[in-house]
């Protein structure tokens, strides 16, 4: 292992190695102490909603969870409490480029940070050590697997034991809960900061966190008593829009890049869909940049600062672009494939509008993406036939992907299903699509017995066999259009289907009943 600085590093010609400018250690956080500190460090006259009790709480020595939405500054919580102690906060993150760039913004206020990672220079790493040890660092970031090395336990005893760590940090903390949108081993470990660092305030922050994922965090990462600050996450200034993918979507892209004001940030699934989107908006005339984990580390670097820098930046990325970037004007977010959860769309569909003004999130999806992201999931568990928790969690992600299928595919408020995946009762939003769609709605009872009788003949079929014998007995008919039928009956409850991505049907007591009894279905497709 290896101790760097991120971004341009810690050295002796460095301004940000410069000591802060001292605010005095408060025995009692003022209000007037904590606005003066904001507007000195941060530029702000007042607090936005939820982020004063948990800056308050961790002063106090108490732990907090802190579920704000995207763009709602979460990082403050735990960065102003570093300054006001004059101290060190520790931060776990799971991503080297959002740990460097959180680093690039702190310094460039003049805010002592870096973090800890594999690869740069010995002087490099030196400067780093004598910073830290001088109470010159601020906060210092780390990933989660850095934890395990010995080196850096033997650094975090010793701030400890100067009595100079003021508090410690788990961004991204939906991350430890197998039931989040982005669980990753590594988290796992994180409750053992408890016993590292007994007697410290521990933070743990998240933009989404459904309550099952948020008493997860608290268990695993041993919060004691905590406050638990939990903020909506619905975002009114933003417009969901969800649609078929086109078999050649390019005209749609480029007419909603050029309709989009500011930045535009367009996600793909995979890394050579990546490169191919960005060559071909290229070839349509837009400068479009391609970031992903397979590029080297200087060209991801220059596309974060294109991205950053460029009046009007269009990037095309992987998922794992955006988490804490903070460009403010970002006018679109669109994504290429169906989002695999609706709690994980929530958070990048969030980066769009952080200024607060109008933005759309739109969507192109084809029913074949839930079929090649349900493979993609199962390849990711390592083993054909997972057991215990493994196997637990690979069904969950099928489920959490369903349910995003019926977001895109349902009747309702695009905002309120989305919301409703992460335990939040909301109206219509009158915004998105779906509220401001006026096609009339069909009948579909009759089409709907006939698959349902299919089903009650042989069960556990999967989708894709099945639309295929009704649209042959059907003349006329469209094979798609009786797999959208079926997906509408699973999320309607009169039929199950598996969750191990093999799409097997089987007919629900709800379903016989409706053959017995049937009801009017109607929706507009």
């Amino acid at each position: 292992m290896t101790l760097a600085a991120s971004g341009p590093g810690i050295s002796p010609s460095d301004p940000s190695t410069d000591p802060p400018t001292p605010v005095p250690p408060l025995a009692q956080a003022s209000p007037d102490a904590l606005e003066a500190a904001l507007q000195v460090h941060f530029g702000w006259e007042r607090f936005r909603p939820g982020q004063r009790p948990v800056v308050e709480a961790l002063l106090a020595g108490q732990d907090c969870l802190a579920v704000l939405p995207t763009g709602g500054g979460k990082s403050l919580c735990f960065q102003l409490p570093a300054l006001v102690r004059a101290g060190l906060v520790l931060v776990v993150s799971p991503l080297v480029a959002l740990m460097q760039d959180q680093v690039s913004q702190l310094q460039r206020r003049g805010i002592p940070a870096a973090c800890l990672h594999r690869g740069l220079q010995l002087h490099e790493r030196r400067a780093l050590l004598q910073a830290l040890r001088q109470n010159r660092l601020r906060l210092l970031y780390l990933a989660p697997e850095r934890l395990q090395a010995e080196a850096t336990r033997q650094l975090i005893d010793e701030v400890l034991d100067a009595g100079r760590l003021v508090a410690l940090a788990v961004d991204e903390a939906h991350c430890i809960s197998a039931w989040g949108h982005d669980f990753r081993p590594d988290y796992r470990r994180l409750g053992q900061l408890r016993a590292l660092c007994p007697g410290v305030p521990l933070v743990a922050l998240s933009a989404t966190a459904a309550p099952q994922v948020r008493a997860d965090i608290i268990r695993l990462l041993q919060l004691r008593r905590p406050l638990v600050q939990v903020r909506s996450a619905r975002r009114t200034n933003l417009t969901y829009a969800m649609r078929r993918r086109l078999q050649d979507p390019l005209p749609e892209v480029l007419e909603a890049v050029g309709q989009a004001r500011g930045a535009v940030l367009i996600y793909a699934r995979t890394r050579r869909s990546v490169e191919q989107w960005a060559a071909r908006l290229a070839a349509g005339g837009l400068e479009a940049i391609a970031y992903h984990a397979g590029l080297d580390p200087e060209s991801r670097q220059l596309a974060l600062e294109h991205f950053q820098q460029h009046p009007r930046p269009v990037l095309v990325a992987t998922v794992a672009f955006g988490m804490g970037v903070d460009r403010p004007d970002v006018g679109l977010v669109l994504h290429l494939d169906l989002p695999a959860s609706a709690e994980g769309y929530l958070q990048e569909s969030g980066r769009a509008g952080r200024d607060g003004q109008p933005a759309c999130c739109l969507v192109l999806f084809d029913p074949a993406d839930r079929t090649s992201l349900g493979w993609a999931i199962r390849a990711a568990g390592g083993s054909t036939n997972p057991l215990g928790a493994e196997r637990q969690r690979l069904e969950l992600a099928q489920r959490q992907l369903r349910r995003m299928e019926a977001v895109a595919e349902g009747e309702g408020c695009r905002e309120q299903a989305l919301l409703l995946a992460v335990g939040e009762l909301v109206p219509p939003c009158g915004r998105c699509d779906r509220c401001q769609q006026l096609d009339p709605a069909r009948d579909w009872s009759a089409q709907a017995a006939l698959l349902l009788e299919a089903l009650e003949e042989r069960s556990g079929r999967d989708l894709r066999s099945l639309a295929a014998d009704l649209a042959a007995g059907a003349a006329g008919s469209e094979e798609d259009r009786w797999a959208w039928l079926a997906r509408r009956l699973v999320q309607e409850e009169l039929v199950s289907e598996s969750d191990d991505g093999a799409q097997r049907l089987y007919l629900r007591s709800r379903g016989r009943h409706y053959l017995r009894q049937p009801w009017p279905l109607r929706w507009a497709a």
